[in-house]
């Protein structure tokens, strides 16, 4: 295996992969990434057995191969040349030779046989979205992934699709982030969970334009992106029932502008408990009041005018959680509706349906 690139060319595909190269790893090939380069094209492949990143590169290649060497070493390498060097790479021995200018580097490498790649994923149906309306169902809903819990298929997000909608859903038992998207063509119904590193791992390689081709298997997603192909294992498991948890409208709807309520619960929340972040609201026709104390006898207070036509009502709740959703919302105006005060709040934008976010009460 011989190629010459240029330093850019060989930097882009490196960075874009990187993300799932462990730095201790069980299996060394692992820190590894596959190199394959034929007819002028290099690409470059990732995994830690759960996600898999493909990127491509455009080289010189003298003769065409295969081999795996430190990802890191040799990201870490091209970052350390100067910008616009020529970098030529090839095998010499059970050594790769990297040459640019007067720099000399021998890495260790290891036989390309060896490494884990996914080869096909069997897909049931293929999908045709823009990056936009992923990154978006993904934007609403990733915070509301939960993280290392023993259900281990609310550690990642659902994909759902059916008529002419893609849905994401997210939840970790205390809180719930739905988001849809209208496509153009019908698709199957189907439901898979993609690992919460995949989904955050997605998000990283998203920059918001172009399109994006979306294939779903029974036990892996792989999505197309400009020039990188992304693959991750999907958890075998079912997803609750979330329609359930999502209360029905209420007569007690409370609407409030965004950035103020946002602001006034970001001021009460520095004097509670740091552990629970607990926060009361008091709803009345005057407005509402947030309360908020903690361990020390400390207390904040804070009033907020709002638009509100309903029962008077006390309840808690995590003030990360409604911070999250909050800021999930695009419009300048936000609406809560609740039955009661051990009832789970409903946050929507105004005249807005495509996202849903439900946070559970907290007794404080």
């Amino acid at each position: 295996m011989k190629f010459t690139a240029a330093r850019e060319a060989l930097l882009k595909p490196l960075q874009a992969v990187i993300g799932v190269v462990e730095r201790r790893q069980t299996m060394p090939i692992l820190s590894n990434v596959l190199m394959i380069a034929r007819d002028g094209q290099l690409s470059i492949t990732a995994t830690d057995l759960e996600v898999e990143l493909v990127a491509q590169a455009d080289v010189e290649t003298e003769t065409g191969g295969e081999i795996t060497v430190s990802g890191r070493k040799l990201l870490d390498i091209c970052r350390a040349l100067p910008e616009g060097s020529e970098i030529d790479v090839g095998l010499s021995g059970e050594k790769l030779l990297v040459k640019a200018g007067r720099s000399r580097f021998n890495l260790a490498t290891l036989p390309a046989a060896e490494f884990p790649v996914v080869e096909d994923i069997k897909a049931g149906q293929s999908i045709q979205a823009s990056q936009e309306v992923l990154g978006r169902l993904i934007e609403k809903t990733h915070f509301s992934m939960a993280q290392q819990d023993v259900r281990y298929y609310l550690n990642g997000m659902l994909l759902e699709t059916g008529g002419k909608y893609l849905r994401a859903v997210a939840t970790d038992g205390h809180r719930l982030a739905l988001c849809q998207a209208e496509l153009d063509s019908s698709l199957d119904e189907q439901q898979v969970i993609v690992p919460r590193k995949g989904v955050l791992e997605l998000q990283r390689l998203m920059n918001g334009e172009g399109d994006l081709e979306i294939e779903l298997g029974a036990n892996h997603i792989r999505i197309q992106l400009d020039g990188i192909r992304f693959t991750s294992k999907l958890i075998d498991g079912r997803f609750p029932e979330y329609e359930r948890v999502i209360p029905k409208e209420s007569a007690n709807e409370l609407k409030a502008d965004r950035g103020s309520f946002r602001g006034a619960l970001q001021r009460t929340a520095i004097l509670s408990n740091e552990k629970y972040r607990g926060i009361r609201l008091v709803i009345r026709d005057s407005g509402v009041v947030l309360q908020a104390h903690n361990p020390e006898q400390e207390e904040a207070e804070e009033e907020l005018e709002v638009e509100y036509s309903g029962e008077d009502i006390e309840i808690g709740f995590n003030v990360n959680y409604l911070l999250d959703a909050l800021g999930a919302v695009e419009s300048d105006d936000v609406t809560l509706s609740v039955q009661d005060s051990n009832s789970s709040c409903l946050i929507r934008q105004p005249g807005n349906q495509d996202s849903t976010f439900v946070v559970m009460p907290m007794r404080l």
